[in-house]
């Protein structure tokens, strides 16, 4: 089977790779446990006592196909272990709906907040 998630994922790290340009990083398919977190963005900065400090945002890509359900819960349970192995408190869960009968981008593309089991704060965003 083909890797259903290779275009959405292609897109999402072109407009990442614009965001970061000039000093961050993105590890694609970066090794957190068994399974790959998708995208690990990496951003240097200063600290408030001019002390070099990187910034670390994790990143899980789900896809929702035709005659499956919607892969929030599987995704925020994913992410919750990749978090949880890269000691952040935070991550972003996006959601690319390639349902035909998926509602218009205007009404499902958005960002929400969610929750993973553990109670750890994500920023989903469905496109």
């Amino acid at each position: 089977e083909g890797y259903h998630e290779a275009a959405c994922q292609i897109i999402l790290m072109a407009f990442l790779h614009r965001l970061v340009n000039g000093g961050g990083h993105l590890d694609r398919e970066y090794a957190a446990g068994t399974k790959r977190l998708d995208v690990l963005v990496r951003w240097p900065y200063t600290g408030p006592e001019g002390e070099r400090q990187v910034q670390r945002e994790a990143m899980e890509l789900k896809v929702w196909r035709t005659g499956e359900n919607d892969p929030m819960p599987d995704g925020l349970a994913q992410l919750d272990r990749y978090l949880d192995r890269l000691t952040l408190t935070t991550g972003v869960l996006v959601i690319f709906d390639r349902r035909p009968e998926a509602p218009s981008w205007k009404e499902r593309g958005g960002f929400e907040q969610a929750a993973t089991p553990s109670g750890r704060q994500v920023t989903l965003l469905r496109v």
